[in-house]
């Protein structure tokens, strides 16, 4: 099973991006989640069970595995935790190559989940490339805020007026993919779209492309926060929110970089772009 990479998460957004991706380069993939009944057959695509409780599921899931696509569970503040035994587990076995997805700005905070899982996987001794993208664009197609836009033509989120430079979980793992093929070992990139926009601006982009007027409703912290827990959100994860959205409406997710580009050589696809192919997930 020479170069074969193990992709975790590979049911969420950019883990079943990656697996296409990496696929396309020539590697084979064993895609990893706690249910690979869920991931379709496809040629060099093997599923396997993984779950962070379950010790023996990481043992069978690494077998034969010379990299590592490595995403956290989203929203969990117990990440690292989680992931370090995979992170041991790949130094142990020698692992060529780990490819972490962390987040945007999680440097500025030494006790951030993810920054701790950065550390442990650049002092690991395994060669790494870390991803650090901004808020991923299939939130609005296929993640939380989905429903809103289908059932109530509304966003609602406690993001004020701060715009945000929303990427593709698809270029998120087109990166991946160079920089398992190109070896961009000891490289940090943040990865963004082509602009940033507030919720305001995605709305109306919505609307263009649906025929219906999408609104976009600013909720304060509270009232998004206790949404999440009446819709059944973990606690945890409601404070993980209230985190993310902090930092959006103070500005800190606006930056704009040309880290896709230079990587891949393509300009990163713009949320216009992303709304007309995902225009079916709104109707």
């Amino acid at each position: 099973m020479k170069n074969t990479i193990l992709v975790t998460g590979a049911t969420g957004h950019v883990g079943k991006a990656a697996v296409e991706a990496v696929t396309a380069k020539g590697f084979r993939v064993k895609a990893a989640c706690r249910h690979p009944d869920k991931i379709p057959a496809a040629r060099d695509v093997q599923p396997v069970r993984l779950d962070y409780s379950d010790p023996a599921s990481l043992d069978g899931a690494l077998a034969g595995v010379t990299r590592v696509f490595l995403v956290a569970p989203p929203l969990d503040p117990e990440a690292p935790g989680k992931l370090k035994p995979v992170i041991e587990k790949a130094k142990a076995l020698h692992m060529e190559h780990i490819v972490l997805v962390s987040a945007m700005g999680v440097d500025q905070d030494e006790r951030a989940p993810l920054r701790i899982i950065e550390h442990a996987v650049m002092d690991s001794g395994v060669h790494w490339t870390i991803l650090r993208p901004t808020f991923f664009m299939e939130n609005f197609s296929t993640g939380f805020v989905a429903p809103m836009i289908k059932e109530q033509s509304g966003i609602f989120l406690a993001a004020g007026s701060g715009k945000t430079s929303f990427i593709s979980a698809k270029d998120v793992a087109a990166v991946a993919a160079s920089a398992f093929a190109d070896q961009l070992f000891g490289k940090v990139h943040t990865l963004t779209g082509p602009n940033a926009l507030d919720h305001e601006e995605v709305a109306r982009i919505v609307s263009s492309v649906v025929g219906r007027e999408i609104r976009y409703h600013t909720l304060s912290e509270e009232a998004m926060l206790q949404g999440a827990r009446e819709a059944g959100v973990p606690e945890s994860a409601v404070r993980y929110m209230a985190v993310l959205y902090a930092a959006v409406r103070a500005g800190y997710t606006a930056q704009v970089t040309d880290d896709v580009k230079r990587v891949t050589g393509k300009d990163p696809t713009t949320f216009e772009a992303f709304a007309r192919a995902n225009k079916d997930a709104w109707k």
